[in-house]
């Protein structure tokens, strides 16, 4: 995907907001890096290949990704230390290199809200990966897609205590292909972000412009926003949610995954799964990729094969209450309240019950009775 420039003529100068905090210098002595995540990897590499001096990588500390695995380092972390650069997972660390001579920070995708006094000790600069102000905040990548954007972009934005509210230096933007899944699309705005960024640190970070328009909120994605409706929802935007990664649904009152799907033209009525087609509120969607909970991810004709559901056998029973409706009922043995839901696929009463340690959902249909 070909950047396009943002057309910047029509911002206005630059107010005096955030005045107190220091401005980033045209030509860095040195960097403090912050970041964690893939996506931040290859602007730390260009910083280095382009001959900045990197003082210190700040980066999120190891963790386990298995219960009794090594912790495992960040992918900024790993990085850094195959390029030679001092790494730490402390913050307060950045004193010392503003005392060695560092004058600016850098930041992508750190994870966490710079506040005073850092700010007033290191000017900073973020590689933002949105068009601002539309999707400030922690998401943009997955806000944009579910939102079924069709350009989304990169911007080195100044850093002030507000979110994702300070000046651009420079930005580009990019187009959202119609199949693009969120990992492609982070993957792709990494790459020009880290162009745009030693690009900008070539020209000089001079003449900041104010972002214009009306902003837009990027909350953390959370289970809910995956949760696919197919009763409620079209096959288009059930697609969105599954190329964000990690949507889910239930099928027998076990959580099931949906890793890769497509729309098809084919329309089972909402819910009733068909083959290895789901009816939605409009279209079909047909199942590629998938994993229920505690399996590995499969094709989905394979897990299909073993699973043997019936032929309009319902995958997703119930849409979870975001507040809890009456009655409430707790089963002997199990520690948390399960909520009578309302439900147009089961028959007779519906509950919904948090799974017991894993948080999975459990999902009991029975006709003609309630707990006593």
């Amino acid at each position: 995907m070909s950047p396009e420039p943002v057309n910047s003529a029509s911002r206005n100068d630059l107010s005096d907001q955030g005045a107190a905090l220091p401005r980033p210098p045209v030509s860095p002595r040195g960097i403090v890096y912050l970041g964690s995540p893939p996506e931040a990897v290859a602007p730390l590499r260009a910083l280095v290949e382009a001959g900045h001096r990197v003082d210190l990588v700040v980066s999120a500390p190891d963790r386990r990704r298995r219960r009794r695995g090594e912790p495992t380092p960040t992918p900024v972390k790993a990085a850094a230390l195959e390029l030679g650069l001092k790494v730490t997972d402390d913050l307060a660390d950045v004193e010392s290199a503003v005392d060695e001579g560092a004058d600016l920070g850098v930041v992508v995708a750190f994870g966490q809200l710079l506040r005073l006094p850092l700010l007033t000790r290191l000017a900073m600069v973020n590689l933002h990966f949105s068009l601002l102000p539309r999707w400030r905040g922690a998401a943009p990548v997955e806000r944009a897609l579910l939102a079924g954007d069709d350009r989304t972009g990169v911007a080195v934005m100044g850093v002030e205590e507000g979110l994702d509210t300070g000046p651009i230096y420079a930005e580009v933007s990019v187009p959202i292909g119609p199949e693009a899944t969120a990992g492609e699309l982070r993957s792709d705005l990494s790459e020009h972000g880290a162009a745009l960024l030693v690009a900008a640190l070539a020209d000089g970070l001079t003449d900041p412009q104010p972002q214009v328009g009306e902003s837009t909120y990027a909350s953390k994605i959370s289970g809910d926003d995956l949760l696919l409706r197919f009763g409620d929802v079209s096959a288009e935007q059930l697609g969105r949610q599954v190329r964000v990664g990690g949507a889910w649904t239930t099928i027998r009152g076990e959580r099931l995954k949906v890793w890769e799907a497509e729309e098809v033209l084919a329309t089972p009525p909402p819910g009733e799964l068909h083959g290895d087609v789901v009816g939605t509120a409009s279209g079909g969607l047909r199942l590629v990729e998938v994993q229920l909970a505690g399996r590995a991810r499969q094709e989905a004709k394979a897990f299909l094969r073993g699973y043997r559901p019936e032929h309009g056998e319902v995958t997703s029973a119930i849409v979870r209450p975001r507040v809890p409706p009456r009655p409430a009922w707790r089963p002997a043995g199990w520690r948390s309240t399960c909520w009578h839901v309302s439900t147009t696929t089961a028959p007779g009463p519906t509950w919904w019950c948090p799974g017991r340690w894993t948080g999975a959902i459990l999902v009991m249909p029975i006709a003609g009775w309630s707990p006593s």
